[in-house]
């Protein structure tokens, strides 16, 4: 077995052999124990797949901050790992098997996984915002699956197929595209407003990809980090700001003075620290609108009086819902690159994916897995 522990060390080379007596799928996979503790293993799946399901053979997944905080901190808020969890929900794959009742699907088919299961037994999905659904199956969050192995089991209908001009690695990204859309939709980001991100990330480009999409006049970005800013400017950011050192009032006063009279109509804070959520409250524009996106602290100061005397909007944005089909389509029409958003990439192995996950240089890494025997029960996947 191969285990990734504390030191990320990597044991004697794990054997992908199926039992010859078994009749389940064959199915390596990373499997996070607990915090620091990343094994590769069998997941194996039976043979019968869920009625409405589709049996995927992964191609391509991108690994998350989400994933690499589980693996430090064994923890997200209240979502603690306490038993064995495959962790991975940005993934794209080919369709291998049909469980009973799909339609619309074939086997063989390019898919893009939304990682989201809703429940349905609440007002939530029947409202559109299937997203705050309390009975919410998403992958790689506790205990939930996700879906680093070979194959895995999904809802038709949550599996999207790929235009024939996209990669597999651009259907993975679809993802956090997805959560850029959101946050977009939820600040009412339109042609002729004015828009400011505040950090350059993967949460914060993606954000400025689809605003940039929706037709945002102006659009400016800020890191305390400028490492990512080229890259924001290439996305189409109007102006990118360096802002090492600064007050959250420093921060504002330039968004402000860089978007006159009052600042802009939308703040998107992909941060969450609190001086972030600060500086996004004092330089949105009277009647704009603050959408929190980034998740720090439980509790965190801010200025009401700034909310009440501007009237403002603060708004939570968590996650997404009914994304996909437009994300696809916007990729696939190229008024979105989002392969330009991946720095490393690295293949389908267990001594590839411990390289990747402990190299400590991860902005955005695609996980490819270039075998093409998808039919194939027994894998050397990892």
């Amino acid at each position: 077995m191969q285990r990734l522990g504390r030191a990320f060390r990597t044991a004697s080379r794990y054997s992908t052999a199926a039992p010859a007596e078994s009749t389940a799928w064959h199915n390596p996979a990373a499997v996070l124990h607990r915090a620091n503790d990343l094994r590769f293993e069998h997941h194996d799946l039976p043979e019968e797949i869920p009625r409405g399901y589709v049996r995927v053979g992964i191609r391509a997944l991108g690994i998350c901050a989400s994933d690499l905080h589980y693996l430090h901190q064994g923890r997200i808020g209240k979502a603690i790992v306490d038993r064995p969890m495959v962790i991975g929900h940005e993934t794209a794959g080919q369709v291998v098997a049909l469980g009973p009742e799909v339609t619309g699907l074939e086997v063989g088919n390019r898919v893009a996984l939304e990682p989201q299961v809703p429940c349905w037994h609440n007002i939530y999905p029947r409202a559109g915002r299937y997203n705050l659904d309390p009975g919410m199956k998403y992958f790689a969050t506790p205990p939930v699956h996700g879906a680093l192995a070979r194959f895995v089991d999904h809802p038709a209908y949550q599996s999207f197929k790929l235009p024939d001009n996209l990669s597999f690695e651009e259907g993975a990204m679809v993802e956090p595209l997805s959560n850029g859309m959101q946050a977009c939709r939820r600040g009412e980001v339109k042609p002729g407003k004015s828009i400011a991100i505040l950090g350059a990330g993967p949460m914060g480009l993606n954000a400025l990809a689809c605003a940039r999409a929706h037709g945002a006049s102006r659009i400016v970005i800020t890191d305390i980090r400028d490492d990512n800013l080229p890259l924001a400017e290439r996305l189409g950011a109007w102006k990118a700001l360096h802002t090492p050192m600064m007050s959250p009032a420093e921060a504002a006063q330039q968004l402000t003075s860089l978007l006159p009279p009052y600042g802009p109509d939308t703040v998107i804070d992909c941060v969450g620290h609190e001086s972030t959520t600060q500086t996004a409250i004092e330089a949105v524009a009277p009647g704009g609108i603050v959408v929190q996106v980034g998740m720090g602290k439980d509790r965190a100061n801010f200025p009401v009086l700034d909310v009440v005397f501007k009237e403002l909007d603060f708004r939570g944005c968590f996650r997404y819902t009914n994304t996909y089909p437009i994300c696809l389509e916007l990729v696939s029409e190229g008024k979105i690159d989002v392969s330009s958003m991946i720095t490393h990439r690295f293949g389908f192995s267990a001594e590839e994916i411990a390289a990747g996950i402990s190299s400590g240089c991860l902005w955005k890494l695609s996980l490819i897995n270039s075998n093409k025997a998808l039919k194939s029960r027994a894998s050397t996947l990892l």
